[in-house]
């Protein structure tokens, strides 16, 4: 059976997202996770989301999105007793944006802080029918922060390398989740740091943006940052408009990505370049050479500066038509 499907796991929230007059917000779907699932689904890949929302209206919203692009929710839950979180985006003038806060919730926890591995344990037959159809785990560490859902995922990790699915990870730094977090409140940002980068020992692939790779492993060479991990695993580091830098499949290299004056808002550009990476790798196959990773570069910037040309990160998320036809339009 060829292996095809993606399964994500993790959070999906709402990015409330300060309007340019700064009166006011605008609410988008969003969460690093929820947004990959969704990129997918617009790149003709099967993607399967596995994470927890409140039993709210943001709940209904997301099913509703997820449900129109067709991601499958056969393991997402949904809790009564928590809310779907709510996350303050700031943005700069460039249009790039960071986490201020969240909205205050009248329930002890967000929803996704309490993804249950029972729940899982429950499907554990259909996951592993799942399993046998996927290709890629993608996840990032922002659940780490709370200990049931990092259980969950950590157990779901372990299920998954039985199948050989290969495990990609986002890093996604986001300390204010950290801070949020009644677990990890207390926990110093070192342990913090210490705690991600066991994690990342369970990479296959590894994306991390450049300031991600000097905190946590005070380099940015992407071969030497694999070289410090135990399954030795492809490496992209991302830096905004600048050049993209990689080690994949034991080839290093250095890739230009497309830019744009008409940059609106950077909110999910990474998980949308992260989905089309990851469609390349299913639909063309694992690169052998330089130029098939260029290839594969190039159409993850694409897809990433696409969805920076509009407010939101699904919404703006490119099909693959319109992804093919601005490559073209460069070729050109």
């Amino acid at each position: 059976m060829k292996k095809q499907k993606v399964i994500c796991i993790g959070e999906a929230l709402i990015d409330r997202i300060r309007n340019k007059s700064n009166q006011g917000f605008t609410d988008f779907l969003g969460g690093a996770p929820a947004n990959v699932a969704c990129a997918l689904r617009k790149l003709n890949i099967d993607s399967i989301f596995i994470g927890c929302l409140g039993s709210d209206d943001y709940g209904k919203k997301f099913i509703k999105q997820f449900n129109e692009l067709e991601v499958n929710l056969d393991f997402l839950q949904l809790d009564n007793d928590s809310s779907t979180r709510v996350v303050n985006v700031d943005r700069d003038h460039f249009g790039d944006r960071f986490f201020s806060g969240f909205e205050e919730s009248s329930n002890l926890c967000f929803a996704d802080e309490v993804l249950s591995k029972k729940l899982i344990q429950k499907e554990i037959l259909k996951l592993e029918e799942s399993f046998l159809e996927t290709k890629y785990l993608v996840t990032g560490t922002i659940m780490l922060s709370s200990p049931i859902s990092a259980e969950t995922i950590f157990f779901i990790l372990k299920q998954a390398k039985k199948f050989e699915v290969k495990i990609v990870i986002d890093l996604n730094w986001r300390e204010v989740f950290w801070d949020h977090s009644s677990f990890s409140l207390e926990i110093t940002k070192a342990a913090r740091v210490n705690l991600i980068k066991n994690f990342l020992n369970h990479a296959n692939v590894l994306k991390l943006a450049r300031e991600e790779a000097i905190m946590f492993f005070e380099d940015e060479n992407p071969l030497l940052i694999s070289q410090q991990l135990p399954n030795r695993p492809d490496v992209i580091i991302t830096d905004g408009k600048n050049p993209v830098e990689w080690f994949i499949n034991g080839l290093w290299g250095i890739t230009e990505t497309p830019s744009s004056e008409k940059i609106i808002d950077t909110t999910g550009a990474g998980d949308s370049f992260l989905a089309g990476l990851i469609s390349k790798l299913i639909s063309s196959g694992y690169p052998s050479n330089e130029l098939e990773i260029e290839d594969c570069i190039k159409f993850a910037g694409v897809c990433g500066l696409l969805t920076c040309l509009g407010e939101g990160a699904i919404e703006q998320q490119p099909y693959y038509e319109k992804v093919n036809k601005f490559l073209g339009s460069l070729i050109l």
